[in-house]
């Protein structure tokens, strides 16, 4: 890549309860964090991925570029949840234009939307393994509302969304850039406020795509229940920083009950996973988002799942200059930053 050449974009990840953005440059020593910066959303603004009050989002977003100073104006963006679908399906083998022309006769017995209310991309991964004259592909399928929604958004608060890519993908994005995406399988779970998502690699190839409604913001509603305080005051509450307010106790039972929940429906999947599976051990996780912070999940995580669990480093591989960046700061935020460093690596004219 030539450097100065004006094809990079912010990735700004759009959260149920906060708002990300990264600006990646190409230098002379490689990949270097230029920006980034991270915002609170209005509580409600946003809410299982519908965006129910756009001008409040946008206005958070236009204060969050203005704090960072981030001037660049193309941005990618995500989606996920339950309005988008991965699957790998097989298909007869054909050349990528032919299957352009089938995808939707492909996709319609994969959809469980009507097929015109839905945007489709896919991947063609190559031959499928027991059966030559079929390939495997990968199919993604997203609501259109929900893409227009957030294209929308983005053009609300001034910006050119170049890039609507799938938050999993941004993920995978990220990990290889920085971790060495060996044969071995490696699951990246991602616990956001409101959605848990699970994507199981296989070498740099996604096999298995999973989202869960829970999240971070399933303590914060504990909180408020017990003590009733409000949705802010829970979430300072929640990083113990008013213990009048909460006991030690009350709080280590609150989150105990909730990553519990988290590792139970982490389990279900990872054994749906087996059940296809079977001699395909995980014997690495690795998470990000809000809840990887959390050591009591880590280490239950890794007594239910009988594997390694690390908390992902999306700078591992980016220099971060320490003058412009507190690296204690960078260290506590990473988790949460790896969505949008993921999408930070996108380029306008990416597929």
């Amino acid at each position: 890549m030539l450097f100065g050449k004006k094809d990079h974009l912010v990735g700004l990840d759009i959260g149920s309860r906060s708002l990300k953005a990264a600006e990646i440059e190409e230098t002379k020593r490689g990949r270097s964090l230029k920006r980034f910066g991270i915002t609170e959303v209005p509580a409600g603004a946003i809410e299982d991925g519908t965006i129910n009050d756009p001008e409040a989002v946008a206005e958070s977003i236009r204060q969050l570029l203005k704090a960072f100073n981030i001037k660049e104006r193309n941005v990618a963006i995500s989606i996920g949840g339950y309005s988008v679908i991965v699957k790998k399906i097989a298909v007869q083998t054909m050349d990528e234009q032919q299957l352009q022309d089938t995808i939707h006769f492909e996709a319609e017995q994969y959809i469980p939307f009507d097929i015109s209310d839905v945007n489709l991309d896919f991947q063609i991964l190559g031959e499928n393994e027991s059966n030559p004259s079929q390939m495997n592909v990968f199919l993604v399928a997203a609501k259109k509302e929900m893409v227009n929604d957030y294209v929308s958004l983005a053009n609300l608060a001034g910006l050119n969304p170049c890039i609507v890519d799938v938050e999993a993908f941004a993920l995978q994005n990220i990990f290889e850039v920085n971790y060495d995406a060996s044969n071995e399988n490696v699951a990246l779970i991602d616990i956001g406020a409101s959605k848990t998502s699970l994507n199981i690699l296989k070498g740099t190839s996604s096999v298995f795509m999973r989202d869960v409604s829970l999240g971070c913001s399933q303590i914060n509603q504990k909180i408020v229940s017990l003590i009733d305080c409000s949705y802010d005051e829970a979430e300072q509450l929640k990083y113990g920083d008013n213990t009048d307010r909460i006991s030690v106790e009350d709080l280590k039972g609150i989150v105990s009950s909730v990553v519990a929940d988290w590792c139970t429906e982490i389990r279900r999947a990872l054994d749906f996973f087996y059940s296809t599976y079977p001699d395909d051990q995980i014997k690495t996780i690795i998470l990000s988002g809000g809840g990887a912070n959390i050591n009591e999940f880590r280490e239950l995580l890794a007594v239910e799942a009988s594997a390694e669990v690390n908390t992902i480093n999306p700078f591992k591989n980016v220099y971060v200059d320490d003058e412009r960046f507190d690296s204690d700061y960078m260290r506590r935020i990473a988790p949460q930053a790896a969505i949008s460093m993921g999408l930070a690596m996108r380029r306008v004219d990416d597929k």
